[in-house]
């Protein structure tokens, strides 16, 4: 096998452990130098390839690199940029092709979720399709945890343990002030379509604290929502509710809809914490207090889940290691073995049958009333939020994250306008 370049990149919303799957990527191809020359990481994801933008990876020392799995965020930059099919927009193939064969890049690996699934399967068509030899391997990374065939995604681990501790502890917080003061705590998670991260909260239930959970798989009922909430208030004298951005009415329209579109052609969606909050003083008179856990819950490496990071670094690797088998529109996945003990296992799936596909919550991990988690549910996420894995910290009580050189390599072709 001639020896070909990679190009690694990262898409869509990052996570506290995306990065471990970058360290898994570039220390498992620097173990085959025979066969995996440079990986050139683009700047801002698919964008770094169209325009050119390839850092060199090879300008980071190892050390950092390993730091790389301790380091929150996306280190080389990220996007949301979806390409279009090739009988839409050719010109962005014959880009693409045009800066590969500049710097002969065989290898193509592309660390996301739904959306970048689609790319990567774009990507692995150019040799059917326009003849040019590439292998297209997607690295799954999505906090929502709705990708299909594989048990769950990195990043979503970590999140889920993020919530399911911080709606613990403003819990506690709620319940010793609620005889004089906020009788009502709104969390509002993650989750447009798929209500994973919100089911995290639900865990909460376990330490005797009223809970209730809107998922956006079950329809929003106004009436019976606030019936819920007076009987756990009157029963425990507070309440916490833990709320999917994406919850919903009905007839499909968001609590929070705002009438705006993203580049994707997304709703845009305004904070559902506030919406839920306000309606519970209308209609019960209770004091309250919200929150929107945001971008604290992705980016909280802090407080990440042991098991998330380990998968995370493991999909990045075994990434690599199905590219150099010849594999091409392929998925690394993560197959569980047993719920107790928690095994796992490294599995594969087509792009063909991952691209544009959403895994919501199954009907069985939610309780019949619609606001609560079933104990499957609980036996499904309790291995995900397992172990802690803390970052190194500084004599100043801040973690030693890494920030990389991030050098960009000398152009050899003319501006590409995106």
């Amino acid at each position: 096998m001639s020896t070909k370049n990679a190009f690694y990149a990262q898409s869509g919303g990052v996570t506290s452990v995306i990065n471990a799957s970058a360290c898994g990527v570039i220390e498992t191809a620097r173990q085959h130098p025979d066969k995996i020359g440079t990986v050139f990481a683009g700047r801002n994801g698919i964008i770094g390839a169209l325009t050119e933008e390839l850092i060199d990876t090879a300008n980071e020392s190892a050390d950092d690199i390993a730091g790389l799995k301790n380091t929150p965020s996306g280190a080389f930059g990220s996007c949301r940029f979806k390409l279009k099919s090739l009988e839409e927009n050719r010109r962005e193939y014959e880009r693409l092709i045009e800066v590969f064969k500049a710097h002969n890049i065989g290898y193509f690996f592309y660390n996301g979720g739904g959306d970048s699934a689609d790319t990567c399967y774009k990507v692995s068509q150019l040799s059917e399709k326009m003849g040019y030899p590439v292998q297209a391997v997607h690295i799954p990374k999505t906090v929502d945890n709705d990708l299909p065939i594989t048990d769950n995604c990195p990043g979503f681990g970590s999140v889920a343990k993020y919530i399911a501790v911080s709606a613990l502890e403003a819990s506690f917080d709620v319940r010793s002030m609620a005889k004089t003061s906020t009788k009502v705590f709104v969390l509002e998670v993650m989750g447009r379509h798929a209500g994973w991260i919100a089911a995290a909260g639900g865990l909460i239930s376990d330490y005797d604290i009223p809970v209730l959970v809107l998922f956006p798989e079950v329809d929003f009922d106004q009436s019976g929502f606030i019936a819920a909430v007076k009987a756990k208030v009157e029963n425990h004298g507070f309440c916490t509710i833990v709320v999917s951005e994406g919850a919903q009415y009905a007839d499909g329209t968001f609590l929070a809809e705002q009438g705006a579109r993203d580049s994707f052609g997304h709703a845009q969606l305004g904070g559902v914490a506030p919406v839920v909050a306000n309606l519970i003083k209308q209609e019960l008179g209770y004091k309250f207090h919200w929150a929107v856990a945001d971008y604290l819950q992705r980016a909280a490496r802090h407080l990440a889940s042991a098991s998330d990071v380990e998968q995370a670094y493991a999909l990045g690797k075994a990434g690599v290691e199905m590219a150099l088998a010849g594999q091409n529109a392929i998925m690394p996945t993560i197959d569980r073995v047993s719920n107790s003990p928690y095994e796992w296992k490294i599995g594969s799936a087509p792009l063909s049958e991952v691209a544009n596909v959403e895994k919501m919550m199954p009907a069985d991990f939610i309780t019949e009333d619609g606001f609560g988690i079933s104990d499957a549910c609980r036996e499904y996420l309790y291995p995900l939020i397992s172990g802690e894995s803390y970052p190194d910290y500084d004599d100043r009580g801040m973690p030693k994250y890494v920030v990389l050189k991030n050098q960009l390599i000398d152009q050899k072709l003319e501006t590409f306008e995106l």
